[in-house]
């Protein structure tokens, strides 16, 4: 499975894409950093945010698309900007047609770490490590985008499973 993680952002979008399967090591595709100009108006911003996801989305060709989900934080601007990068980076998702799954900051730590009280020191070792990097990988941003796939191929198939029996239980047909 491909996976295409996007640490939301309106300054700095760290994207990173793996390949895997549940239970076995990951393997590092690629890695970025979108960045935009906080001199440019909030429509310019986003619509390279927009451009720039498409495009990765496009070159990478990801199975799916996992998404920090956003978080309430004490500064009201720095979520505002996250919120309408999140959404963004989802549209991106949808548009090609992908599934989409949004894990939050404490479901990445635990799935990369073990904890869900990591600090990014701990995240940006343990992708290293996981990924097999001779180095870590800056900035942090595409540390945790990496993470998310992680994540996502770690934890996702299996949330898969669970909402599609779910839903064959809500419509009659569970086995």
């Amino acid at each position: 499975m491909r996976v295409l993680g996007v640490d939301p952002g309106l300054t700095r979008c760290g994207v990173g894409v793996v390949e895997g399967v549940p239970g076995r090591p990951c393997a590092l595709v690629a890695y970025y950093v979108v960045y935009t100009d906080p001199a440019d108006e909030l429509p310019t911003r986003l619509l390279h945010l927009d451009r720039s996801l498409t495009d990765l989305v496009a070159e990478h060709r990801p199975d799916s698309v996992a998404v920090e989900r956003v978080f309430s934080q004490h500064n009201v601007r720095t979520v505002m900007g996250t919120a309408q990068a999140s959404g963004i980076a989802v549209l991106a998702g949808a548009r090609a047609g992908l599934p989409v799954q949004t894990y939050t900051p404490s479901e990445v730590k635990a799935a990369v770490t073990g904890s869900g009280q990591a600090d990014k020191a701990q995240m940006t070792a343990m992708v290293t490590r996981l990924l097999r990097l001779p180095e870590p990988p800056r900035p942090a941003d595409a540390a945790d985008a990496l993470a998310l796939a992680i994540c996502h191929v770690w934890r996702g198939g299996t949330r898969s499973k669970l909402a599609a029996a779910a839903d064959r239980v809500r419509r009659g047909g569970a086995r």
